[in-house]
């Protein structure tokens, strides 16, 4: 999977934008604030949800104009080749076009299977579940596309679900209703990211890197239902529904859920890694989620890369771009100067990102 062209109008500080890049990684390069972020975060939007910086429509309006956006790409996947644009007006949420026809964006898995790392994920063993079960949907999506369409169902009838709860209302038949929504959802929910974590594991057995391997788990709270499958969940919804009301919210499902990692090589949690070993997981794993679906597919994703060489030593670097060139990976990365891909030299086309008197410039060199 490539792009084979990026356009962008009225995007973050580019007022206008055109790359047509060819299968090889893309180093991007120049100062701080030059723009660089906005080109990862532009493409991060060619897949469903709310990019890398998880943003409002309107946020990513440049300003002062404040006219809308829109971002168009031509993909190709194979053998075929696609035509994606998304956009969207003041005050409106974005719209998806696929091959000139609107499109809902979970269809966009389908075509683009998208994964990122960028400086803000640093955190992502000691934080909060919710950045870790995104991380991990994330990467279930590019094994199972329909996992986007599982997580919406859910999402929306939860958010129905939680509107009675704190509403009073106690008709039993309302929450059947939803609760059988959610129960398929989340049954598939579930199955998708233990199958993605199988083949993460299997990716990762043998694999011929310098990044340490990640023993992974789906860890689901106490009160979880001891038995997968639709009509478990669905029992544990019903008989939840006093506790949730008192609550105002749902408190069993998928989004409860947690990935785990531990650190394979000394059977360390990676919440107790040093910062360094943290990074050097994460990495593994979108290495190995690469890995997996270039073995499985022969497509492997588009994958962003945020700052990600300042932060390794040169031997890291180059084991880093030695990996990516010997998977296929269109990777597009970031960095303060062309230094930081030296070790790239021609397996790589580059572009230097400045700021112009109307906006971020962007050129291909070479």
């Amino acid at each position: 999977m490539i792009l084979t062209e990026l356009r962008l109008s009225h995007f973050r500080s580019h007022r206008a934008f055109r790359l047509a890049p060819d299968p090889r990684p893309v180093a991007i390069f120049g100062p701080n604030g030059a723009g660089k972020t906005n080109i990862l975060e532009a493409i991060s939007l060619l897949s469903p949800g709310r990019g890398l910086r998880r943003a409002a429509p309107d946020e990513f309006m440049r300003r002062p104009e404040r006219l809308g956006w829109k971002i168009g790409a031509a993909i190709a996947a194979g053998g075929d080749g696609h035509e994606i644009e998304t956009f969207a007006e003041p005050g409106q949420p974005r719209t998806v076009t696929i091959d000139g026809k609107p499109a809902p964006q979970a269809a966009l898995a389908r075509l683009l299977r998208v994964l990122w790392l960028v400086p803000a994920m640093d955190r992502l063993w000691i934080e909060a579940a919710e950045g870790r079960r995104r991380f991990l949907d994330r990467m279930t999506m590019t094994f199972e596309p329909g996992h986007a369409e599982a997580a919406l169902a859910w999402e929306k009838a939860m958010r129905e679900r939680n509107r009675l709860l704190k509403e009073g209302v106690r008709d039993p038949a309302w929450y059947g209703a939803l609760e059988a929504q959610m129960a398929e959802a989340g049954a598939a929910m579930r199955e998708n990211r233990l199958a993605a974590l199988d083949r993460l594991d299997r990716a990762q057995a043998g694999a011929d890197t310098a990044f340490p391997a990640a023993n992974l788990a789906l860890v689901e709270p106490e009160d979880a239902p001891a038995e997968p499958g639709a009509g478990a969940l669905a029992a544990a919804l019903a008989a939840g529904r006093g506790r949730d009301m008192a609550a105002g919210r749902t408190l069993v499902g998928p989004h409860r859920a947690d990935l785990g990692a531990h650190y394979a090589d000394k059977g360390m949690p990676a919440d107790q890694c040093s910062t360094g070993e943290q990074k050097a997981l994460l990495i593994s794993l979108v290495l190995a989620n690469a890995r997996a679906l270039a073995a499985g597919t022969g497509q492997a994703p588009v994958l962003l890369l945020d700052e990600v060489a300042a932060h390794l030593d040169a031997g890291r670097r180059a084991a880093l771009y030695d990996e990516i060139c010997t998977l296929g990976l269109q990777a597009w990365m970031t960095g303060t100067g062309p230094e930081l891909f030296a070790e790239l030299g021609a397996r790589a086309q580059r572009v230097t990102v400045s700021e112009g008197p109307d906006g971020s410039v962007a050129k291909m060199e070479g």
